[in-house]
């Protein structure tokens, strides 16, 4: 069987944000199963939750943003990577701004706070939906397909004129070991001359080389470097976790892209549901649907304590 987690308690941090660069309060609080990621906004002590769903989803330029009845919350992707390679299903995640915080551009920060505090399973089983045809959305320039697979599998592939970035590929098998070890900490990057842009017009106020690599025309201009190989098309991957995890539960399949991001991310998931025939959600705990996982490798997480009931 396999069962949803939460925290064993709550975790909270103070540090900046990406469009603002003022400090952002962000408490993340344990919640009962079938909850699923929760977003709500102490600043506005009358908007409703926002569910971290797919069909949540109101923008993705710079990141992912999320909106229900007008109220938005910004820049999620990084903290959904980290709750879905935690295997993290239930929490409460409070914030007194419309975004979460940068921290240093990864997830690296938010994967030790969950390991800080700690994981519980819950007496409540996972839903995991398994890709049984492929399915593909793309852009004329990108593309992001899934295909079926007996396991969770990443390839992406990114292209770049940039003679530091150029053509870049990675795969990978999922599971907790593997993210910590690969890519919570791969960083976020852009370019200075965008990065200039958009703090000119009062964005990115909060980028900096401290949670940002930033590249001009033709080298990095942060002194320390790249501090993990193949770092960029990670952060692709990183990213592309936190969006695929607003499906709300585990996939077996194979998720392949070519220079896609947060906008086709989020329509392969709108693409996937809008086809019943091409997927399958199983009851990990029903008797009658478990036997159909036994040919599959359900990602399996580490840290385990006794059921809560």
């Amino acid at each position: 069987m396999y069962l949803q987690r939460t925290l064993k308690k709550e975790i909270g941090c103070f540090s900046i944000g990406l469009h603002t660069g003022r400090k952002i309060n962000m408490i993340i609080k344990p919640a009962p199963a079938d909850t699923g990621i929760v977003f709500i906004r102490k600043d506005l002590p009358d908007a409703d939750p926002i569910p971290a769903r797919y069909d949540n989803v109101s923008d993705t330029t710079l990141a992912t943003t999320l909106g229900s009845n007008g109220v938005t919350v910004s820049t999620v992707e990084h903290l959904l990577s980290a709750f879905s390679g935690m295997g993290v299903d239930n929490a409460m995640v409070e914030l007194d701004s419309f975004e979460v915080p940068i921290m240093d551009g990864s997830a690296l920060h938010f994967v030790k706070m969950l390991k800080e505090v700690g994981t519980k399973v819950q007496k409540k089983d996972k839903k995991i939906l398994i890709i049984k045809k492929p399915v593909s959305v793309n852009n004329g320039d990108g593309s992001a397909m899934f295909l079926p697979a007996d396991e969770f599998k990443i390839t992406y592939e990114i292209d770049f004129t940039h003679p530091v970035i150029g053509r870049q590929s990675y795969s990978m098998t999922f599971s907790d070991e593997a993210y910590e070890k690969e890519i919570c900490e791969a960083q976020t990057f852009g370019f200075l001359k965008d990065l200039e842009f958009l703090q000119a017009k009062g964005l990115a106020l909060g980028g900096s080389l401290k949670n940002v690599i930033v590249l001009d025309d033709k080298k990095i201009i942060n002194k320390e470097g790249l501090r993990i190989p193949n770092v960029f098309v990670k952060h692709k991957i990183l990213d592309a976790i936190g969006d695929l995890f607003l499906l709300g539960m585990p996939i077996i399949g194979h998720f392949v892209a070519y220079k896609s991001g947060h906008k086709l991310n989020n329509l392969l998931l709108k693409e996937l549901m809008s086809h019943k025939d091409r997927w399958e959600i199983v009851n990990s705990v029903n008797k009658q649907e478990n036997h159909k996982l036994k040919s599959y490798k359900i990602p399996s997480f580490r840290t385990l304590d006794a059921v809560q009931v």
